[in-house]
């Protein structure tokens, strides 16, 4: 597998594209894990990318104005960390490098957002790295729509494999990207035609290109070890007026005479003897973990390439007179006006006391906030109607019209989730997105990466519970509350009436480090809060009701059922019972306060905790208590009929609470 006569042996890319197959066969060896395989093969092209197309300065990782380079191919991860080594990343030095796969490196076995400079997200499952570039390409093109291409005006870039496009996630990224005309976005597909078992024809016999073409994309294809192809093909791409898909042909393993080419180098070291044969068919004599000087050089160069570009970017924004609100929106700061329209429909909602359903409340509270925070941009998917997520005359996100801020997703819960990711890591964009709460399992893997990555999402997930009624069992979520609340890091909102869903709200935008789900109501509900001076949804639960007298019983409730906890509370201190009633929109922002808070919330009480969902979560939270809630799956019928049938009532909390005092 000698170079191609297109580039003699000796040429510097050749020797800078044999650097990352070097360093990638090393650092697999060393951590006796990995994938050779994906970093071998994708060589050349990553080479022809990051030395002439990608625009970066490596100085600078956060250069606002740079391509966008995601690895959706996760597993392939050393291909990455040897181009941010070799470019001259400050903090992939060669003994990060050397410690790939190891507790407390940066070099995870996956690329993490956060660990490493120059990764742009966190992949591994496949297809996310994809989905997500298709909103990170949405993001430049409504900011260049707003600030002008003078300060934005970059492409997104992505290698994605055999896998990534075999995932459904991709057929939804895909033709949503398609649909939207993001021809500033480019996917590099890896097409080796093998996967972990075998032949890809063992699963697949999909005409990718094909496909693409169908979704509405442009499609080119290159010899992905021969550098005249790659660059014609990515000039091809560049110029193209739609997304861009090129099919690189590829060898997995590139140079191993054994296992090239076979699933063997996909996700195990290659061995001692068979790193040694591919280094010596790509005339590599040196040690491992040996770069040659000249080598450096050369890819150090490439890495200084974009500095005088940044230098003239600078000098333009300077220049704009808008470096103040450029840079505020670039880092996701939540203008004070909008804070304080938020606070002040709080108040007139605490003032006018609506009985409301709180789908209908969030609806409000976007109206509030949406017109003094730019950075907002919302959609549903194909469920604008029902999740009020659309503000009145708000403009649509479109190839027409990229300064639009609402997104027509389509029944693509996947892909609109993934891509809001993508939106929130580029920057500049705060993204918010609707569906069904039982939905949310659709949308759940990249729900997940969010939390993993921290990036500020936010999920509008209504009728969240039997309270939709007619529906029926395939759309009442029952297990969903508890699953939601089980993944680290994802604040779960589920509030009770119009003034803490306006106070959900802000504490969902407020929340930078972390993807939120705001669980709302398709049913009304009775208005409980009369004051707004205090965020006490902040608290994660709080005393709604004091008990008249020394409370002998405590009842816990979130959303619609704080109305049930209310009427038995009446029921009960009209038979003699002081009790108390506590709301907790959100379970994680207690667990985090004191403890002294927590027990003063808790007390000492029997308590019995209400909620339209199963148990699980409650006693973690409050301790040993009574519950009354589902216990299996709902039923079609009207909201009215299904809470007496589940004992979902007042009289049930009565009844509950008589057996547990006994």
């Amino acid at each position: 597998m000698s170079a191609k006569a297109t580039e003699p042996a000796g040429a510097p890319s050749k020797r800078a594209a044999d650097a990352i197959r070097a360093l990638a066969i090393d650092a697999v060896e060393a951590a006796k894990a990995g994938h050779p395989g994906m970093p071998m093969g994708m060589a050349d092209v990553a080479t022809a990318l990051f030395s002439r197309h990608l625009k970066f300065d490596a100085a600078d990782p956060h250069w606002p104005d740079r391509d966008r380079f995601v690895l959706s191919a996760g597993h392939g991860s050393m291909l990455l960390y040897a181009l941010l080594h070799l470019t001259g990343y400050e903090d992939m030095t060669l003994e990060e490098i050397k410690r790939f796969r190891q507790l407390g490196s940066i070099t995870a076995g996956h690329p993490e957002y956060g660990h490493a400079l120059g990764v742009e997200t966190t992949t591994g499952p496949l297809g996310q790295g994809l989905a997500n570039a298709v909103g990170m390409a949405m993001a430049e093109a409504h900011l260049a729509a707003v600030f002008g291409a003078d300060l934005v005006d970059h492409r997104t870039w992505v290698i994605a494999g055999d896998g990534c496009l075999m995932e459904g996630i991709s057929q939804e990224a895909i033709t949503l990207a398609g649909r939207l005309k993001l021809n500033k976005l480019v996917v590099l597909w890896d097409d080796n035609s093998i996967s972990i078992d075998g032949a890809v024809s063992l699963a697949d016999a999909t005409d990718q290109r094909a496909r693409f073409e169908a979704c509405g994309w442009a499609t080119f294809a290159c010899d992905g070890h021969d550098v005249l192809s790659i660059e014609a093909a990515l000039e091809a791409a560049k110029a193209s007026d739609k997304p861009a898909l090129i099919a690189c042909k590829t060898v997995i393993g590139y140079g191993a005479p054994k296992k090239g080419g076979t699933k063997s180098a996909h996700g195990e070291p290659l061995g001692a003897e068979e790193a040694a044969a591919a280094k010596a068919a790509y005339g590599w004599p040196h040690g491992p973990f040996e770069i040659p000087d000249d080598v450096y050089a050369y890819w150090r160069a490439v890495g200084a390439r974009g500095r005088s570009a940044r230098a003239a970017w600078e000098a333009r924004l300077e220049a704009s007179g808008r470096t103040a609100a450029f840079d505020a929106r670039i880092d996701g700061a939540l203008p004070a006006a909008a804070i304080a329209a938020l606070k002040a429909h709080a108040a007139k909602m605490a003032e006018i006391k609506p009985a409301m359903a709180t789908r209908a409340a969030s609806g409000a509270a976007l109206e509030a906030i949406f017109g003094s925070c730019d950075a907002l941009i919302g959609g549903s998917a194909d469920l604008t109607g029902s999740n009020n997520t659309f503000v009145k005359d708000t403009a649509i996100f479109s190839p027409d019209n990229p300064t639009g801020r609402y997104v027509h997703y389509g029944v693509r819960e996947h892909a609109m989730a993934a891509a809001m990711n993508g939106m929130a890591l580029h920057g500049g964009i705060i993204p918010y997105g609707g569906t069904f709460l039982a939905f949310a399992d659709y949308a759940r893997p990249a729900i997940r990466l969010a939390a993993l990555m921290g990036v500020r999402v936010i999920h509008v997930m209504t009728h969240d519970s039997i309270g939709l009624g007619e529906d029926g069992p395939t759309h009442q979520p029952v297990e969903h509350l508890a699953s939601l609340r089980a993944m680290p890091n994802l604040a779960v909102f589920r509030p009770c009436d119009a003034v803490e869903t306006a106070e959900c709200w802000l504490l969902a935008l407020e929340r930078t480090e972390g993807p939120s789900v705001l669980a709302l109501s398709r049913q009304s509900t009775p208005a409980f809060r009369g004051d707004a001076d205090e965020i006490k949804s902040a608290r994660g639960a709080y005393e709604l009701l004091a008990a008249d007298g020394e409370a002998k019983v405590s009842l816990f409730a979130t959303g619609t059922e704080v109305a049930i906890a209310v009427a038995a509370r009446d029921l009960l201190q009209a038979q003699g019972l002081p009790t108390r009633v506590v709301s907790a929109p959100c379970f994680e922002l207690f667990e985090a306060q004191d403890e002294d808070y927590i027990a003063s919330i808790i007390g000492d009480a029997p308590a019995v905790a209400i909620e339209a969902g199963v148990a699980q979560g409650w006693s973690d939270l409050i301790g040993p208590c009574a519950f009354v809630g589902m216990w299996g799956f709902g039923a079609s019928a009207p909201a009215k009929d299904l809470y007496p049938y589940f004992d979902i009532t007042p009289e049930a909390v009565v009844e509950a609470v008589k057996d547990l005092i006994g």
